[in-house]
Parts: structure tokens; sequence; C-alpha cells
């Protein structure tokens, strides 16, 4: 967790340094432990650090190097492979900063560099020789990177918030964005409710030159058909649990205490007592957790909710330092406002920054999270739908009938919601849509838009462009999953569970999000 700033001019103006602190000033919650700006000529950099991993504690920022000076909020995981691979032996491993790392890869292997990075990362590189501003984001979107672009200047940040420190920036309300967020339309990642300020998508860089070319490229992306097989379901267990076990792991180098959620789920229990085990293994401190609880709700509400008792079981265990945060008493909305900048999907975020604010308190700076383990591993629906369209009927009456009694659900209500409706009541549906568009009928989806607002701003056109590209009907279990991880509100959780643990001066990890 770093904030990360700069300022590229195209029109003759020089950098000027008064700017790029107000920027730091305006980001100095995302950092407390160092601020420096570089500036030459018509481009500057800035850096707010935040110390979490053993090596972040050296680290200078900007870093100037070969005339290569990087900013970066990042954290870079697969350290050792790329140290070996970019022949970085000068220094013991433990003295090469992550963003050394980063200018290696990029000396090495150019604007390729990301598909080499496995990690949390967005950063700005600026070449002096060729005048060239190379910036990237991580796959799932993790760490956030917001830009305003023009003729005269290309402005970015960790936070719009500080995009405003100049002059040039315009606060004008993007009244499409306003309508898709009625809506809950996430698809479109690059657009803010701020006109003409983007978000730099995740998996995607950006190159911009001394002629104001800006290019943006993919670099990584979900490939659908790719497909792992074993031979039973004790390998298909050996092979996950390897892969979970890394992904906790290297999410707990830190330099200071570790914490996790600790909820009644699967999620946050499977990451918690891994994570114990992991450090109990290596002779590091204890794990903090972190749950929330309501023990002033009425009672008939409380037992809909209440998960003490499966917490309580993982908090007895060994190696364990338990905190319950009281989120029956939270109520930060004036905080929230501030600190998302925008309006946001998230009801219940005042919990996280609750457990943060407790976490922060104990001295943690390293929060394991269990987003999104639902839909990393996938909730398995849609493959009942699969068995269905295939025809494999014994498959899908075994697959119900094991369905009915772990989720304690009727056998009807499963086949009409997971069979029938999405066989024979959506494509009708998909269709009486589409008639409704091409007749210029059509009406906002979920009645929370005005209808000659949609109008004025197109909003079905606008969706139905973004959408274009997606198959309308998918009947494979496998293409859904892909999608649902494809999907633009991944990055949105990601921006905002950001900025809520910035404030506590809190990096989030996700191990459930790990890509390859």
């Amino acid at each position: 967790m770093s904030g990360i700033f700069g300022v590229y001019y195209f029109d003759g103006q020089s950098a000027e340094p008064n700017v790029l602190q107000q920027m730091s000033d305006t980001l100095a919650h995302r950092g407390s432990d160092g601020a420096d700006i570089w500036y030459q000529d018509n481009l500057g950099l800035g850096h707010r650090l935040l110390w979490t991993t053993p090596e972040s504690l050296i680290e200078i920022f900007p870093l100037e190097k070969n005339n290569l000076v990087i900013t970066a909020d990042a954290r870079i995981d697969n350290r050792n492979e790329l140290i070996s691979a970019l022949e970085i032996n000068h220094f013991p491993k433990e003295k090469i900063t992550d963003s050394e790392i980063i200018l290696a890869a990029y000396q090495k292997w150019g604007e390729q560099c990301p598909e080499k990075l496995i990690g949390d990362f967005a950063f700005a590189i600026w070449n002096k020789r060729e005048q060239k501003l190379f910036c990237a984001r991580d796959p799932m979107g993790i760490k956030p990177f917001y830009y305003y672009h023009s003729p005269n200047i290309f402005v970015f940040a960790s936070e719009i918030k500080a995009l405003f420190c100049l002059s040039e920036v315009p606060r004008k309300l993007n009244e499409l964005k306003v309508a898709y967020y009625l809506e809950m339309f996430c698809e479109e990642q690059t657009t803010t409710f701020y006109q003409d300020i983007f978000r730099l998508p995740s998996a995607k860089s950006l190159s911009l030159d001394h002629n104001n070319q800006k290019r943006i490229n993919s670099y990584w992306s979900f490939d659908p058909k790719r497909e792992i097989k074993f031979n039973s379901d004790t390998e298909y267990i050996e092979a996950f649990q390897e892969i979970f076990f890394e992904a906790v792991n290297c999410r707990l180098r830190s330099a200071f205490p570790v914490g996790s959620t600790l909820s009644g789920g699967m999620d946050s229990s499977s990451i918690t007592c891994t994570a114990r085990h992991l450090l109990a293994k290596s002779g590091d401190q204890q794990l903090h957790t972190f749950s929330a609880i309501f023990p002033s709700l009425p009672e008939e509400d409380l037992r809909f909710i209440d998960e003490r008792c499966y917490m309580d079981k993982v908090k007895s265990l060994a190696g364990l330092k338990s905190h319950d945060v009281r989120a029956d008493l939270l109520n930060p909305l004036i905080d929230i406002l501030w600190q998302d900048e925008e309006p946001i999907s998230a009801p219940n975020l005042y919990i996280h920054q609750g457990l943060y604010q407790c976490a922060n308190q104990q001295g943690v700076r390293v929060f394991l999270d269990g987003i999104d383990g639902d839909s990393t591993i996938s909730h398995g629906w849609s493959y009942l739908t699969e068995l269905a369209y295939t025809g494999r009927w014994s498959s899908l009456i075994k697959e119900v009938n094991a369905v009915s009694r772990r989720c304690r659900l009727s056998r009807k209500l499963i086949l009409q919601k997971y069979v029938l409706e999405p066989l024979f009541i959506q494509p009708f549906t998909y269709l009486w849509q589409w008639l409704q568009r091409i007749t210029h009928t059509a009406k906002p989806i979920r009645g929370l838009v005005n209808v000659n607002f949609a109008q004025k701003v197109r909003l079905l056109a606008q969706m139905q462009t973004v959408i274009r590209s997606q198959p309308a009907l998918l009947f494979s279990s496998r293409q859904n999953h892909w999608l649902s991880l494809a999907t633009g509100l991944y990055p949105h959780v990601m921006e905002i569970a950001d900025k809520t643990a910035a404030r506590s001066s809190i990096e989030a990890r996700y191990p459930f999000l790990i890509v390859d």
C-alpha cells in the first residue's frame, strides 16, 4: 500500500514542484513512512510510502536508475524467480527491492514486462532516453490507477482526489456513469463518475510518448479454454492445496504483524487456518484475526447472521490472537464518502473499515481477506444447467439430489431455478429485450433510472456497446465462471477496498485472487 502520482506536460510547461507537493499532501493517508517527488523539465513523479514488506524498509521512491525513473505501489510475489531470470546478483536477495526488480524487468523485456510479474501492482516508469512514460496495473486490479489525458497534459494518481490538485483537470459529472450505477452495470471498466477522468483497467498497460500518442495494451486475460485434468479427486485436492498454500504464503511477507479477517464462512476460515499453519511452521509471530459481531441486534434478526459459533471453532486453535469488532455500533458514512470519491456498491463497507481500524491499533499492516472465494472456486450452479443442456440426465439427477441434501433446498426449486429458467425462460426474455431495443421501446431494466434521463445519455445503446462481445446465453459452466471473473465488478470492488484500507495504513491482500 502506497500512493503514486505524476504529471506529463506536452505544451512546453515545466512540472512544478509545488503542484507535485500538493498531490503528495492529498495522498498523505496512503503513506506515512516517506514522501518524495522527482521532476525534470516537463515531467514529474511522486510517491507516498507505506512500509509493509521487509524490502520496503529500504525502498527509495521515486527511484532513478539507468535513465529510468519509477514510482510504484507494488508487491512482487515471484521475486526469487525474477531475481534469477534477471541475474540481479549484486546484492543479497533481501537487499533487492521490488522497484528494482520491476525496473530490471522493464530493461530486459520492455513493455512486455508486466507479463512476467506476479503480484499486486500499479506503477509508472519514465524512460528518459526515449521520452516515454509507461504504466501498468496488475491482472485483477488490486492496485488503483486513475488518470486524466488532454492535448496538453497527462496526470495520474492512486486516487482521483489527487488529480484535482491541477487546475487543468475538470470536475464535471459523468451522467452516463450515474446511469450505469443505478442500473448496477459494472461491465464498463474505464470510466469514472467524472467526465474525462479514467481508470486504467486491470491487466492493461499504458504508454505515452513525447508526441502525446497514447497506447493501451492488454497483457493478460483469462483463458476459458485452458483446462487442468487429473485422474482422481485426491489429485485435484492436492493440486488445489499446493496452489492455495502458495497463494497464502507469498502474501505473508511482512515486516509487521499480519492479520486476517475471520467470519464464519469458508473463505476467511480457510485463509486464517492456512496462514496460522504457515506462520507457525516458519516460527514467525502469531496471526491476528478480526471478526465483526452484532451482539445488540434483536434475537429474531441475529439468528440469521450470527456466525460466532463457527468463528469460535477457529479461534480455539493455537497461534491466533483474536479481536472482535462491534459492527452494530459503526456508522462512518461521512468518512466513506470522502475516502471513496464516488458512489459505491458496497453497503457493508463500514464493517471492513472498522476491521481495518482495529487492525491498525494492533500494529497490523498486512491484512489477509477472503474476497472472493465463492467466485474464484465458482458457485457451481451453472454446472446443473450445463448437464441439462447437454442431456446428461443421470448426472443431473445425481447432482440435484446431492445439492438438495447439502443445501437443504427442495429439488423442485433447484430444477426450476437452474434448469427450467436458464433453458426455457431466459432465452425468451433475451429475445423480448432484443425486440424492444430494435423497436426503440426498451426501458431501463431496474426502473431506478428516469426514462428521459436514460434516453439523454443513450443508456441502453451504451450498455449494448459494452456487452456486445459477450455471449448472451451461456450453457457451459466454464464459460459462466470465466465471464463472472472477467467482469468489471472485481476492479471496482478492489478500488473501494484499497481506499478503505489506505485510511488505516493497511495493505489488504487476497489469496483467492492469485493469477498465473
